[in-house]
């Protein structure tokens, strides 16, 4: 069968990849299409556009580039009628999936949606859409199989598949000292920065971060970066005094004393690997003010999220400064018995996502729902 698959970010194209992965060993004659990045290329098929052309964050920063954002949803309209999928596979990314959806249903082509929408933190009229358009929704998280039962739409929970690749993780087995010479860095403690994986987080999140730095002399800093990500775009605030390593996020993560983690699916790898955590997230004043009419959660942290409790420190929009960013180090580092109840609460967390197979479960909706189609 034919599938055409679109992932928008960083995060995505993790899932995409691992999804494509189990959807070949259960169909043979598998062919993919897709929008993503380079680990969804690495699993075969054609990648039509990679996602860092078009990966814009907030209200302002879309609107800013809506020229863009038209010219990709026509070029992917056209390409879907051209190759004509089996099967329509969306990962997040609303702003533009939502709008595939509704074009593809309207074109009889069967629509999947795997890790839905966060529509159950604003803008839940989106659920409507969902609905009509959308034939079958596969969830990750356990508390969004309630939120849909509310509006009466069935849902697939399938697991979090990044169960699946932090236990499938390169370097799972090596200490600290073996990772430190590998890298050729030093043998201080490391203090991860996961700075996010667009370049406006980056610009307004990674500059308070290297503030505090001089503060932490017996620490190494190491940037985990980004994929889509130049290093010239980390060197423009770090210069060479911060190491910055691709392709070993979870690496760094499994040997980090603490972490500033942008706000996004790393705030969830982090906690997944014991790795205690200050959450960051600054975006354009305008986007922050629109957020804060519609958004309609507590935190924005997965990890509190899921906990339903303030699991880590978020640090928000003005609250991300040197002061209290160095103050919540200082508790990560030195205050035991709250880096303790952290920790805590970090296994508890991953005993609430369930077993790893989340992957699987879900090459295996797909294709027993196009199978009934077929009969």
């Amino acid at each position: 069968m034919r599938y055409y698959i679109i992932a928008g970010e960083a995060s995505g194209d993790l899932h995409g990849s691992n999804l494509m992965r189990s959807l070949g060993k259960l169909d043979p004659d598998a062919d993919f299409r897709y929008w993503g990045g380079d680990l969804m290329a690495g699993e075969g098929g054609t990648l039509v556009q990679h996602f860092r052309k078009a990966s814009f964050m907030g209200f302002w920063e879309v609107i800013r580039n809506i020229g863009t954002v038209l010219s990709g949803l026509r070029m992917c309209k056209r390409d879907i009628l051209r190759y004509r999928p089996d099967a329509l596979i969306l990962i997040d990314y609303p702003g533009f999936n939502l709008r595939m959806a509704r074009f593809a249903s309207g074109k009889g082509i069967k629509v999947f949606y795997y890790i839905s929408p966060k529509v159950w933190a604003w803008n839940q009229s989106r659920v409507k859409i969902i609905k009509r358009y959308v034939d079958h929704m596969l969830t990750i998280f356990p508390f969004e199989t309630t939120f849909y039962n509310r509006f009466g739409y069935k849902v697939d929970y399938v697991g979090n598949p990044l169960l699946d690749a932090i236990g499938n993780r390169s370097y799972r087995d090596e200490d600290f000292e073996r990772f430190t010479e590998r890298n050729r860095l030093s043998g201080k403690p490391l203090i991860a920065m996961l700075a996010g994986s667009r370049i406006q987080e980056i610009d307004n999140c990674l500059p308070v971060m290297v503030s505090v730095m001089d503060q932490y002399t017996d620490y190494q800093f190491v940037i985990a970066g980004a994929p889509s990500i130049d290093p010239a775009t980390y060197r423009k605030y770090t210069g060479d005094k911060i190491a910055v390593l691709y392709d070993q996020t979870y690496a760094i993560l499994q040997h980090a004393t603490a972490a500033l983690v942008v706000s996004g699916t790393a705030t969830l790898e982090a906690a997944l690997l014991g790795a205690p955590q200050v959450v960051c997230y600054r975006g354009s004043a305008l986007s922050y003010q629109i957020a804060k009419r519609f958004v309609k959660i507590k935190y924005i942290s997965l990890v509190n999220l899921i906990m339903e409790k303030e699991v880590v420190k978020e640090l928000i929009q003005d609250d991300l400064n040197s002061e209290k960013l160095r103050a919540e180090i200082d508790k990560l580092l030195f205050d035991r018995d709250y880096r303790n109840s952290m920790l805590d609460d970090m296994a508890e967390l991953k005993k609430r996502l369930g077993e790893p197979g989340a992957s699987e479960r879900a090459a295996g909706k797909v294709v027993e729902y196009l199978d009934q189609n077929k009969n």
